[in-house]
């Protein structure tokens, strides 16, 4: 039987497991990535294990969420992470240079190659054929220091795209369909495979909008096969020799198919609040559109914004709409400003913003109250966009773009029927990508030698061996979808303390209970009650830390997102999983009691626990968890865990004394 191009990244990678769905494995991994709100933990655990030097083949350092330096807190964070990258032999990507997905694929992205990242639109390299995954900051770590990194081998499912684009439909409105198809939970434990004939159609700045947006579908990763197009892209970047042909064997056996005709797209927009809310533009038109937004991670590079450009041209944004451009890199800046593009568009009315992940987290252009905004970003989660009762619309740039000159939703066709001389812009790329490199620091032009903390960047939290006994008030009970926002909020008032968890930990579920955080510290800690896909969202492992840093001892859920679960093992919280009927039964205020010992039941591999309810009313949990994980939790999370594997000559190697 052949393979899926999947199984052979993941086999020349392998060193512990076999490739069976639902096994654990062990991959190397060659390239790692962090960002400025999870990269402070990162290179603090990465001291606090002992380690002196990076070991995978590539690390890149990004500093994209925080570039606008609102407080000296963020600023001494960069120069802290600097000083990290110098110390420790890491590229340090400087605030504005852009977001931490786009620079790395301009830079680093290689087919064949590994790379794990503490951000979890980190799968947007799949584009170019290479195995990308998200992960929590710890994960990171002990993988930057050459540990594998493991994880449940995914269903593999093959995408099968056939047909074209036909005008006005994009790779957006692919992934968008996806969304449409699947919901946000439709590939949890899954890698999505794309193949078939409609791949060659698609250049690979398309396939990585499909594959960054993958993370919506909650899959572990998505990835494109190689051919020309890749290798085209490869020598615009100035990285031809980086090309090598990776194909699935024809006779791969798959889990699952799904097929996509691209012919039959249309222009499709993502409604408040969820990306899989999504419907065709027509069946929403004539909303008045306040704010217009182009740029993120998902449609920030020089062939996103160029479509906006081209329909500008000769045109307004309309009087009651504003509409910003928020570049994936300064490189797409620089190039479309040395191409006439930017004043073309500052000219019709577009406001540039620096490459930077701001608007989409919350700082910068947040909304006006009772507006709509369309973006073309990769979430419109409530309240993401820095106002609660927030209206956000996801689309393609070519949708956004017709909104700014009509001033309401409209289908671009539409539009394009309306203004008589509006075409359809089309993807095109550059000759070549040759912004500069200068905000571009590499291992040998280290600035620091040494780690610069400021007084806001404190201790990695530690938590003790898991103890026998878990009881306690369920302090909260939550719905479906609680995200890693409702967990963490990511905006400007909060995003400063991520280095600093104490503080950090007072907004801990602010965004569903502003009590909670109180009522934890006055409980000495409890559990959390939460629906289906608890943890959605982000990569940061915040939304554990926090938790466990207040005395949460475990969360009960139907079910649990693929990241935050695992950052749960590695701060030693244990997820126990429970049908609807229980989670039905329990209430907030409820006393809970873990009967087992659970320190006994996790080491011994027991998977179901008794969990009793007000001393009266017993229910069954399960945890499902390999001998690894349950390690990991009675070690009191992997931090614990890696420095005793280290101590016992396994795992990432500590520095010498």
């Amino acid at each position: 039987m052949g393979q899926t191009l999947t199984e052979k990244i993941l086999d020349d990678h392998l060193v512990e497991g076999e490739l069976e769905t639902g096994e654990e494995i062990g991959i190397e991994i060659d390239q790692v990535l962090t960002q400025d709100t999870t990269g402070t933990m990162v290179w603090l655990q990465f001291e606090a294990m002992g380690l002196d030097e990076v070991q995978t083949e590539i690390a890149a350092q990004y500093c994209d969420h925080q570039t606008y330096q609102f407080d000296f807190k963020n600023t001494d964070d960069h120069r802290f992470l600097r000083s990290a990258a110098g110390t420790y032999g890491a590229y340090f990507s400087r605030p504005g240079n852009g977001i931490c997905h786009n620079v790395h694929r301009e830079n680093f992205a290689a087919p064949g190659k590994t790379l794990l990242g503490s951000d979890s639109h980190t799968p947007t390299p799949g584009g170019l054929g290479e195995l990308a995954i998200g992960a929590g900051g710890i994960d990171v770590t002990v993988a930057m220091g050459g540990a594998p990194y493991y994880i449940e081998m995914p269903e593999i499912v093959n995408v099968r795209l056939e047909g074209e684009l036909p005008e006005w439909a994009t790779a957006k409105d692919v992934i968008l369909e996806m969304l449409r198809r699947l919901s946000v939970k439709g590939g949890v434990g899954k890698i999505l495979e794309y193949t078939g004939p409609g791949v060659e159609t698609l250049t690979a700045p398309e396939r990585m909008t499909i594959t960054n947006m993958g993370t919506e579908l909650g899959a572990t990763s998505s990835i494109f096969p190689t051919d020309e197009q890749t290798k085209d892209y490869l020598e615009r970047v100035n990285r031809g020799d980086e090309y090598e042909e990776l194909q699935p064997d024809d006779d791969a056996e798959y889990d699952d198919e799904i097929v996509v005709d691209l012919s039959d797209l249309e222009p499709l927009i993502a409604q408040p609040s969820m990306p899989d809310k999504v419907v065709p533009v027509r069946e929403v038109e004539g909303q008045s559109v306040d704010q217009v937004i182009v740029g993120s991670c998902t449609n920030g590079g020089y062939e996103d914004i160029l479509p906006a450009a081209k329909m500008l041209e000769g045109r307004e944004v309309n009087k009651k709409t504003e509409m910003i451009v928020a570049p994936g890199s300064k490189q797409a800046s620089e190039m479309l400003a040395r191409e006439g593009w930017v004043a073309e568009m500052m000219a019709a009315g577009v406001n540039f913003s620096e490459a930077t992940c701001g608007a989409c987290i919350g700082i910068g252009h947040v909304p006006a109250s009772d507006s709509v905004s369309l973006r073309t970003f990769n979430r419109n989660f409530e309240g993401r966009s820095g106002i609660e009762d927030d209206n956000v619309f996801l689309c393609s740039p070519e949708v956004a773009a017709a909104a700014a000159i009509k001033g309401e939703i409209i289908d671009p066709r539409d539009l394009a029927e309306e203004e008589g001389d509006l075409e359809a812009p089309g993807i095109e790329l550059p000759d070549e990508y040759d912004g500069s490199k200068t905000d571009l620091i590499t291992p040998d032009e280290a600035v620091d030698d040494e780690l610069v903390k400021g007084p806001n960047i404190g201790d990695v939290p530690l938590k003790d061996q898991l103890d026998a006994d878990i009881s306690g008030e369920a302090l909260l009970k939550m719905e479906d979808n609680i995200t890693t926002d409702h967990i963490i909020p990511a905006t400007q008032d909060i995003l400063m303390y991520r280095s600093n968890i104490d503080k950090l930990s007072e907004f801990t579920l602010s965004r569903v209970d502003d009590t909670f955080a109180e009522r934890a510290r006055e409980a000495d800690g409890g559990v959390l009650v939460a629906g289906e896909n608890y943890g959605q969202g982000s990569s940061r492992e915040h939304a554990a830390m926090c938790p466990m840093y207040l005395g949460i001892e475990a969360v009960l859920a139907q079910s649990f997102a693929r990241i935050h679960r695992a950052n749960l093992f590695n701060f030693g919280i244990v997820p126990l999983t429970i049908d609807e009927d229980t989670y039905e039964d329990i209430d907030q205020g409820d006393e809970i009691e873990i009967v087992d010992d659970v320190y006994d039941a996790v080491t011994s591999g027991q998977e179901e626990f008794t969990v009793r309810v007000n001393g009266d009313e017993e229910y069954t949990a399960t945890l499902d968890a390999s001998e690894r994980e349950r390690d990991i939790l009675a070690a009191g999370g992997k931090l614990a865990w890696t420095k005793e594997q280290a101590q016992g000559g396994s795992g990432a190697a500590p520095a010498d004394d």
